[in-house]
């Protein structure tokens, strides 16, 4: 059995007993969060961070390992899942990459986040976007522009060009149903319960308060990984 160690962060916080009974034994973990509930504040609050985290991502997780079991599947890397997605049940497709896609936004952010990238990355967003203030434009259009429930995403692709796509509900571009499959360095969940209990209907708001709080040390150390 897994140990998880999780952030508690106020009463309602998840217990540990309730994370280790969900457990199986499989390499898929529910991992701790990377910093505490109301770190991220004022961008998003402590409330919001909590119910994401313990609740929606938690459930995601759960799901998914419950429809492991037994599947010829099991214990796979998610990656490879993902490459034949259309093969198995949308359930797996829908908690395998809210489970996955989660564990890849709280990385993304940072309470010591937001500014600009440096580096290769910064290099990159020039020489594909034409400057940064360019890519940011065309992530929020992309964040903005997704009907209902989803993500925007910041990839490259098989050539090393890096590019911007939306994906519906809990999709992502590594999964073989997309229209352009890559591999995903950055991402904004846009699904209301990401951001409604601070912003409401302001999803405009909530993707301008993103960027303070994007880590771009991550964003780049997954840069230099896609070229591994």
């Amino acid at each position: 059995m897994w140990v998880v160690a999780v952030l508690l962060s106020g009463a309602q916080a998840l217990r540990a007993e309730e994370v280790s009974a969900t457990m199986d034994e499989t390499k898929y973990v529910f991992r701790a969060l990377p910093y505490a509930y109301d770190a991220l504040e004022p961008a998003i609050d402590a409330k919001t961070m909590e119910i994401h985290y313990s609740r929606h991502h938690l459930t995601y997780y759960n799901n998914f390992v419950a429809l492991a079991k037994g599947a010829d599947w099991n214990g796979r890397p998610l990656t490879e899942i993902f490459a034949r997605i259309d093969e198995l049940p949308v359930a797996v497709r829908n908690n395998g990459g809210g489970y996955y896609n989660h564990d890849l936004f709280w990385d993304s952010l940072s309470p010591n986040g937001g500014g600009e990238p440096t580096g290769d990355l910064a290099a990159r967003l020039v020489c594909d976007f034409g400057s940064f203030p360019a890519f940011k434009k065309e992530f929020e259009k992309a964040a903005l522009g997704q009907f209902g429930s989803g993500w925007a995403w910041l990839c490259v692709d098989e050539n090393g060009r890096l590019f911007i796509t939306a994906t519906p509900n809990q999709d992502n571009p590594l999964m073989n149903v997309v229209e352009k499959r890559g591999i995903p360095l950055l991402m904004i969940d846009v699904w209301e319960h990401a951001y409604y209990l601070k912003y409401q209907n302001r999803r405009a708001d909530y993707i301008s308060a993103f960027w303070t709080i994007v880590n771009w040390d991550k964003v780049s150390e997954r840069l230099a990984a896609s070229k591994k």
